[in-house]
């Protein structure tokens, strides 16, 4: 059964999303909030996006597995484009329609700095997280390869890849100037048989295959 709120998340309703979705292949697109657990809760992290009408879908400390969502799966979030810290003066570029884009565009903040892999820590919760996406029919692929880090200025930005949906970097959205999340491990997020499909030049699109579902302990 899929469901538009996560079950267990903490349900903090934005007033403000980002619209209706223009269809396409459903995406996820990770990022970091430029803090960590020690500092703020994903409460408190939530509130802040809202006042400042950013919201994420899931606001996600790895730490200590709490979740909180802001914003219906079935509607637009509005955090691409938007600095990715809590403590922000102005916008980063990004089309309008980025944030819109896939019949499905789940967008996940992360509480950690994107200079600092957060998967080289705990991952409480990352398999509710991925079981509730599964449920919704997002492949376990990552079209273009694993992020970059952060500062590497290498991030592949690709159009075709991004339409192919399945898991993204906010480092990798189009047209986007976002670096997070940094150089993290994507098998720590989707499992070891996540496919990772970037090649050079683009493999047919029948290689594009979606992973298997594997088994990813809380």
């Amino acid at each position: 059964m899929t469901h538009a709120w996560m079950p267990g998340a903490w349900r903090i309703r934005a007033a403000n999303d980002g619209g209706p979705l223009k269809g396409g292949a459903p995406r996820v697109v990770w990022l970091t909030l430029g803090t960590s657990s020690r500092k703020v809760s994903v409460q408190s992290a939530a509130a802040r996006l809202l006042a400042e009408q950013r919201p994420c879908h899931l606001v996600w400390d790895p730490a200590t597995g709490e979740i909180a969502q802001l914003v219906s799966i079935l509607r637009a979030a509005r955090a691409l484009g938007a600095a990715e810290r809590l403590d922000w003066s102005e916008r980063a570029a990004c089309p309008r329609n980025a944030n819109t884009e896939g019949r499905l565009c789940v967008q996940i903040g992360v509480l950690a700095h994107h200079t600092d892999p957060f998967t080289a820590g705990p991952l409480a919760g990352i398999g509710t997280i991925v079981s509730w996406l599964d449920s919704w029919g997002v492949a376990r692929q990552w079209p273009s390869g694993q992020p970059a880090p952060a500062r590497d200025h290498r991030h592949v930005r690709s159009r075709a890849l991004w339409a192919r949906g399945g898991h993204f970097g906010a480092s990798q959205v189009p047209g986007c100037e976002n670096t997070s999340p940094g150089h993290n491990d994507i098998d720590r997020l989707t499992g070891t048989h996540g496919l990772s499909i970037h090649t050079t030049p683009l493999a047919p699109a029948a290689t594009a295959t979606a992973a298997a579902a594997v088994a990813i302990p809380v």
